[in-house]
């Protein structure tokens, strides 16, 4: 597994703990506004918006919050208007990035990336710096406790899924982006809790980073992450169990 995965899943239980709440918030309302804006307001006919009011509603937002994001998406009140963006960089020892997020602002947002990776000793670069390193795919991830192996595979691969990885406490479960939909369903029908399911870029080959290069990593990974307009980090960077231990000072 890789070191960024590790501090995805360290993020994720972070997140759901501290102060940080606020900023998933944040970031759960602009793509709730986005996918109403694109789709309309109706989650059973849009299925951007159908997942992200239920990772709103996972996160425990409350309904009225909900109800006037999705109002400020279809234009029923004001408010502002995002877009998609996304940033290629490249970080420490050659490592690559890429940075998912929504912006009312697509040239603040940019200044502000490129300055973050500069200031983690990396460099924001142009389209295409980083996708050809990266795999586009459905990513499905269920917490340990909520099936077995058995069950997984049965109902994973029944539904159209490719593959599925042992990530420790959770599994990671991969699809065609086309097929994620159809997956994560099957799994709710099957009555099995999806703890995330999105697109995602995921390197085609890990690099192995250590000592002060992969501090640097993560620091730059949790930067981008805290960012309000970034939604999502992707990166190849590897980071040992034992270079982990060492950097949380264990």
């Amino acid at each position: 597994m890789s070191g960024h995965s590790k501090w995805a899943t360290i993020k994720r239980k972070k997140g759901a703990t501290d102060a940080a709440r606020g900023k998933i918030f944040t970031k759960l309302t602009r793509e709730i506004v986005t996918a109403a804006r694109l789709g309309g307001g109706d989650p059973l006919s849009n299925s951007r918006l159908r997942k992200a009011v239920a990772d709103a509603k996972a996160q425990q937002m409350p309904n009225d919050s909900i109800k006037r994001a999705i109002q400020r998406g279809t234009g029923e009140i004001e408010g502002a208007s995002y877009e998609d963006v996304l940033y290629e960089g490249s970080g420490p020892a050659g490592t690559l990035f890429i940075v998912e997020g929504m912006t009312d602002n697509r040239n603040r947002t940019a200044a502000e990336i490129r300055k973050m990776f500069e200031k983690y000793n990396g460099s924001m670069g142009s389209p295409g710096t980083a996708q050809w390193a990266f795999d586009r795919l459905g990513l499905i991830t269920l917490d340990k406790k909520a099936v077995d192996e058995d069950r997984l595979m049965e109902v994973a691969l029944g539904a159209g899924a490719q593959d599925y990885r042992d990530e420790g406490d959770e599994w990671s479960v991969y699809t065609q982006v086309a097929d994620l939909e159809s997956v994560t369903m099957a799994f709710e029908a099957a009555r099995i809790e999806v703890t995330q399911s999105r697109a995602a870029y995921l390197p085609k080959t890990k690099k192995a980073v250590v000592g002060r290069d992969a501090e640097v990593c993560l620091n730059l990974a949790e930067a981008l992450d805290e960012h309000d307009d970034v939604q999502n980090v992707f990166s190849d960077f590897d980071v040992s169990d034992d270079e982990m231990r060492r950097i949380g000072g264990e």
